[in-house]
């Protein structure tokens, strides 16, 4: 099946958005996932002023990018964070996303709340009256202490919403969860709204997600998996190196290009 298939611009951390749109571009990838995670990647973010925005989204289109998903992650658990994602959420209306993604707990700073499943759902059921205004899907993320899709499963279940789905982060997995990825999926995959296709490499718990095809992962068994229950959700290919990052831009720019070769090569058509 075909299915659509972009970028995180978190691929590019360290870089500029410019930079990420031109190297997304000239790799042959037409849809882009904009990140914006607080103290970590902010290619968009809602303090930036109408005019540089604007001009974003300019770009994106003389690119023809299509800005179809935004990573916005936020303390769901944090009920003083939820104004935030509120904020992000408009972000990424402005963007004309149909899909936000955050993890529950923060992404990349110390998480400074923590709250049981229960109160997590509350929080995002306040979310559900601006999700449904722009028509955009909420994605959690396995991440953290919610490393896994069986572990997101319960506050799914208690929304009941088709606004409100799992993120399914195929690296997070094994590197939060330590979890067998092919049996989580499939135990998952009726709730998998999106998903960052992003590959393992060294120990379970090392820092180490290179492009596509260049670690352990096997993704045509994932596809398999998907199509075997015709789950036909977007994806988002992220790559992530080492602790120490890119080299330079040049090797981000080489590992988008070997991941869409990649997908290629394991007949996979991308929309």
């Amino acid at each position: 099946m075909n299915r659509i298939i972009g970028v995180n611009s978190n691929s590019y951390h360290g870089f500029s958005i410019d930079k990420a749109i031109d190297g997304i571009k000239n790799a042959g990838f037409k849809y882009i996932e904009l990140t914006a995670t607080k103290g970590w990647t902010e290619h968009v973010f809602s303090d930036m002023s109408f005019k540089e925005l604007v001009s974003i989204k300019e770009e994106l289109k003389k690119a023809d990018l299509n800005p179809f998903a935004l990573s916005g992650h936020c303390n769901l658990m944090d009920k003083n964070r939820i104004e935030d994602f509120k904020l992000n959420i408009e972000l990424a209306a402005f963007f004309g996303c149909k899909y936000i993604i955050s993890s529950i707990g923060e992404a990349h700073i110390r998480d400074k709340k923590e709250s049981s499943d229960e109160i997590v759902a509350n929080n995002i059921f306040s979310l559900l009256p601006i999700l449904h205004k722009h028509n955009i899907k909420l994605c959690l993320e396995n991440h953290g202490k919610h490393g896994t899709g069986e572990t997101i499963m319960p506050i799914i279940n208690m929304l009941n919403t088709p606004y409100v789905m799992i993120n399914y982060d195929t690296a997070n997995a094994i590197f939060y969860g330590n979890t067998d990825i092919y049996e989580d999926i499939e135990k998952s995959v009726n709730k998998i709204g999106f998903m960052h296709i992003k590959d393992k490499n060294g120990l379970s718990d090392e820092w180490n997600f290179p492009a596509l095809g260049k670690g352990y992962i096997d993704f045509s068994k994932i596809f398999d998996i998907l199509e075997k229950h015709d789950n036909e959700c977007p994806m988002s290919i992220e790559i992530e190196f080492t602790k120490q990052g890119a080299k330079n831009l040049d090797e981000v720019n080489n590992a988008v290009k070997d991941s869409l070769n990649y997908l290629r090569e394991i007949n996979i058509f991308i929309e």
